[in-house]
């Protein structure tokens, strides 16, 4: 790997490494949330395989929770690699995250089942979910960082949507790969051996990583930061000593942002097919649906924040959740392919509002010595505390309350939240990085 450079970039240099930046961090981060993601889209399969139990409701719970655990390795993650981030370079960090992740994944793929292997089986099964987690965590505020930094003047709205589109096209190539693999492994061969297809695929990803990442030198704002004089600190200390109001808004910011996603696009199938018994073929075809305009409005929408600023577009979507949850939520109970349709169409639109615009918005609450570390922070711990356990809580309310339309107050709740953040953020995209 090439050293930190104090030198300009001449113009020709500065538009590759730009467009490696964008392949880099968005095809690393794609590969990343696709390992991340298959997890939950397999949840019925994995409920049956590592946790059986004669309640549906019972083995989905277990299944998510699982998935929950995963995210509390995140904040152990985001320490660690914001420190390597900050101090030693943004690629060192996200080049040991994705190889990192893809090996958890892969192995996930080989492990034995309840059945040949008893409780070790889902005791391993955490082991890895926490990795799984650990590597995540350096993963998002990283590549945030990377592209709003490489990002030419007046476009790092567009720059940075690409961490949100790569992150929803992960969700989308998961989806993809889960409605393929049922297809060519349907009923007991999908218990056999089909369910771990998806997961051993995830050894690709650390060698894609590997590949695009290897010629990839570090932002002109971090070389700059490098070629000064001043002292080197603690950025962990630093970004508590200085930034503590910036990373409360970036958590809270991040509530409503990560419930959406991890409400609507991990825990939506299931509660399609086990609650509003929606046909599996519709489901998978909505599901990919929703995630190509989620994807494709990303873009537009970070491209328009350049344009129009950065929190009109912000709080259209979060507003957008607080309104439409319980109608969305109704509109698809109804189990009517059309509204099905409908209502991944709209979540997609909402949460491209947020998405697009929503990662250069965080970058730019912080400075260079400690956007990695305080990004990561903010984001990170309001992806633990509430977007990882977004599926287990909503899989718990069904359960407690019976109402399968109860659920709906998550995301409302979690939207009102981000509503009033955007609300009382400063407006930033006119402001340089600092």
């Amino acid at each position: 790997m090439s050293s930190v450079s104090s030198q300009p970039h001449p113009p020709l240099q500065m538009l590759r490494q730009r467009r490696l930046a964008l392949a880099a961090t968005s095809v690393g981060n794609l590969l990343e949330q696709y390992d991340n993601l298959i997890y939950a889209y397999s949840a019925t399969t994995l409920a049956t395989l590592f946790f059986p139990s004669d309640s549906p409701t019972s083995g989905a719970l277990s299944t998510f929770a699982v998935f929950a655990v995963g995210f509390f390795a995140r904040p152990i993650g985001t320490v660690v690699f914001g420190h390597i981030g900050d101090r030693y370079g943004r690629r060192p960090a996200l080049f040991i995250s994705v190889v990192l992740m893809g090996l958890a994944t892969a192995l996930i793929g080989c492990l034995p089942t309840n059945d040949t292997a008893g409780m070790l089986a889902p005791t391993l099964l955490v082991v890895l979910r926490l990795i799984q987690g650990f590597a995540v965590a350096g993963e998002w505020a990283g590549s945030a960082a990377m592209l709003v930094e490489f990002a030419p003047e007046g476009k790092r709205g567009l720059f940075g949507s690409f961490n949100q589109v790569s992150t929803a096209a992960g969700f989308l190539l998961a989806a993809a790969v889960i409605a393929i693999n049922t297809a060519v492994f349907p009923g007991d061969a999908m218990l056999s051996f089909g369910w771990r297809v998806p997961f051993l695929l995830g050894a690709v990803t650390a060698i894609v990583a590997a590949f695009l990442r290897f010629g990839l030198e570090e932002t002109p704002a971090f070389a700059e930061q490098e070629s000064g004089t001043a002292p080197r600190t603690s950025p962990l200390r630093t970004a508590f000593a200085h930034q503590k109001a910036a990373m409360l808004r970036g958590f809270c910011f991040t509530v409503g942002w990560t419930v959406a996603y991890f409400f609507f696009l991990t825990y939506l199938p299931t509660y399609l097919r086990t609650e509003a018994e929606v046909a599996e073929g519709v489901v998978n075809a909505s599901t990919l649906v929703g995630l190509s305009v989620l994807t494709t409005s990303i873009v537009v929408f970070g491209l328009w924040s350049d344009r129009i600023g950065r929190k009109k577009l912000m709080l259209t979507g979060a507003a957008g959740f607080v309104l439409l949850s319980f109608p969305i939520m109704a509109l698809l109970d109804t189990g009517s392919t059309a509204a099905v349709y409908t209502g991944q169409i709209i979540i997609a639109l909402c949460l491209g509002c947020i998405s697009g615009p929503g990662p250069a918005a965080l970058a730019e609450l912080f400075p260079t010595s400690v956007r990695y570390s305080a990004l990561g922070i903010g984001y990170n711990f309001a992806v633990m505390a509430f977007g990882g356990t977004a599926a287990f809580l909503a899989s718990g309310i069904v359960a407690a309350t019976g109402t399968p339309l109860a659920v709906a107050i998550l995301p409302t709740t979690a939207a009102l939240v981000t509503l009033v953040t955007v609300y009382v953020m400063p407006e930033s995209y006119r402001s340089p990085l600092r």
